[in-house]
């Protein structure tokens, strides 16, 4: 008999609170079970089964009776606790098709928005004025202030196809080693840290990792392939899988039709080497963060409309990019093609309007 590894439990007087992080499970044991419970992990091998306490904790996944190996996680149990408890978001059931998304959507925007909206601001700053900042004065003439203007993130797409060289300049913008900053190199700079992207990183790791998912582009097999910065380079990983993209993006069926898209993922192990403490782990998301945006800005110069989406079935993301079990874990996704513009798809813009119809 084992004690689940994935539990932490937390005092709550006159109870406590054991947490199964991994499966998003929690259970309040009063000082009976709490009691037998410290009885078990000081020695699991004192358990009954003819003891109901010991009995019910084993059917709640408390304890286990198989051997599960360690985890590798270099840093301490708080973002290892954080990462894996918000992995795989639990959903009672994940919508198969873009209308069955739509009425789940519409729905659970209906329940929100029936409770009170949170005040514009916590704390109010006492002030005796505001005081008004010029309007943009040089940037809205420049290309890059059009750029900025223009993205929007839109949840219609074609489905048509995106050319190799439109790849070819997101892939390297967004997270290539970029070659025109090869001279750019300060003396304080490590060996071997010295790749640079349009992104910054923390610690100039480069901790980021992306692989492509393609659906349609000229010149490209459908598949997932590995972005290999250093080269400005792909390799195929795996062929797309039978069911749909929505499926791995927790049922967004909406973008079923994405030519291309980029999981975004972090090498732990990176950070790991340079930074001890588990606040580092904050700096993963920074970057994916920043790598997002800049693919966004990016694709808007090509002409192509975005969408992007943090709800991931992470377990299976993780296998189809062949890195289950590893150091690096998927964290982001953001994808682009053709769009007419709309921030909604048409079937939860035809709900919306027969819903509005029959009020």
């Amino acid at each position: 008999m084992q004690i689940n590894p994935y539990i932490f439990i937390l005092p709550r007087t006159p109870d406590q609170i054991v947490w199964d992080y991994k499966n998003h499970k929690q259970f309040e044991l009063n000082f009976e079970y709490s009691t037998r419970l410290a009885h078990l992990i000081d020695n699991p091998e004192k358990f009954d089964d003819n003891n109901i306490i010991d009995t019910q904790l084993l059917n709640a996944g408390i304890l286990t009776t198989s051997i599960q190996a360690p985890l590798e996680w270099g840093w301490d149990e708080l973002s290892k606790i954080f990462h894996i408890g918000t992995k795989n978001i639990p959903c009672e059931y994940v919508p198969q098709d873009i209308n069955e998304w739509s009425r789940h959507y519409l729905d659970h925007c209906a329940e929100v928005l029936a409770t009170p909206a949170p005040e514009a601001r916590l704390t109010e700053r006492p002030t005796s004025e505001r005081i008004a900042l010029p309007p943009p004065s040089c940037l809205p003439q420049s290309a890059l202030a059009k750029i900025l203007i223009d993205r929007k993130t839109c949840r219609s797409f074609t489905g048509e196809g995106v050319s190799l060289d439109d790849v070819g300049t997101l892939i390297y913008f967004s997270l290539g080693y970029l070659r025109e900053r090869d001279n750019d190199i300060d003396e304080t700079i490590a060996e071997g840290l010295g790749a640079r992207r349009s992104s910054p990183s923390g610690g100039g790791l480069n901790a980021c990792e992306g692989f492509l998912h393609v659906q349609n582009v000229s010149g490209l097999n459908p598949g997932l392939y590995a972005y290999h910065p250093d080269e400005h380079a792909l390799s195929f990983v795996n062929p797309v899988p039978d069911s749909p993209l929505g499926q791995l993006l927790c049922g967004q069926h909406f973008i079923n039709n994405l030519p291309v898209g980029l999981f975004i993922t972090a090498r732990f192990d990176k950070l790991w080497w340079k930074y001890e403490h588990s606040r580092a782990y904050r700096m993963a998301y920074v970057e994916a963060g920043h790598i997002s945006q800049t693919f966004q800005l990016v694709a808007t110069a090509l002409g192509l409309s975005t969408w992007l989406t943090g709800a991931l079935a992470d377990d299976q993301i993780e296998t189809l990019l062949g890195i289950e079990d590893s150091a690096e874990q998927p964290l982001f996704f953001v994808g682009c093609g053709q769009s007419d513009g709309q921030v909604m798809c048409k079937e939860l813009k035809a709900l919306l309007s027969s819903r509005g119809s029959q009020q």
